[in-house]
């Protein structure tokens, strides 16, 4: 009798990508060798909800365009457009629902966030259910202690990136007509001035 076959070991690195930049393109890099991963999905927030009203959000076909050049960046990445595609608010559960269905067969989730975002989870919609689901990949940040985690979930830790960098920081660089040459991969930057984002000329 054959052994089963393994499950699809798939990475869902879930942000607003406003814009994608190199800490992205690190951070992609380390979790897909780390972890072996067989594919890695760039998932674009169609309602970052945790950041709504706080600031102005690009339209999100713009940031998926973004993150398909982005995605030429990272061997076996893909930008996803699953929560566009489903609208409303993008829970971290949910997608991972649906990729596990999707899957066509056993897969092993990897949700991948940064040390930033560890105390949080407690705050984030269905977090049992989705702990559950999913391993988290921790992306350690070249500062700042290590996050505590909480219980019930299984963590597997990523080295790096050393890139200390934003996506606010992006912008205001762009903003300010400074440029951000080795911060934006050039595939990010034309699509940007393509599609006229940031007051880029």
């Amino acid at each position: 009798m054959p052994a089963p076959e393994p499950p699809t070991r798939i990475g869902i690195f879930g942000g607003t990508f406003d814009p994608p930049h190199a800490g992205h393109v690190a951070a992609a890099l380390a979790v897909t060798e780390q972890l072996a991963l067989d594919r890695l999905l760039l998932v674009v927030a169609n309602d970052p909800w945790q950041k709504t009203g706080r600031r102005a959000i690009s339209p999100a076909e713009d940031r998926y365009a973004l993150t398909r050049a982005l995605a030429e960046e990272v061997p076996g990445a893909e930008a996803s457009r699953l929560e566009i595609d489903r609208g409303g608010p993008s829970y971290s559960v949910d997608t991972a629902e649906e990729v596990l269905a999707g899957a066509g067969g056993p897969a092993e989730l990897f949700l991948v966030v940064g040390t930033d975002l560890v105390p949080e989870l407690g705050s984030w919609h269905r977090h049992e259910a989705l702990a559950d689901l999913v391993t988290l990949a921790v992306v350690s940040r070249p500062t700042g202690p290590v996050p505590v985690v909480p219980p019930g979930w299984r963590v597997a830790w990523v080295d790096g990136p050393r890139v200390a960098l934003s996506s606010s920081e992006v912008r205001e660089l762009l903003a300010s007509g400074a440029s951000v040459d080795g911060l934006v991969p050039e595939g990010v930057i034309r699509c940007i001035r393509r599609r006229g984002m940031y007051a880029v000329p």
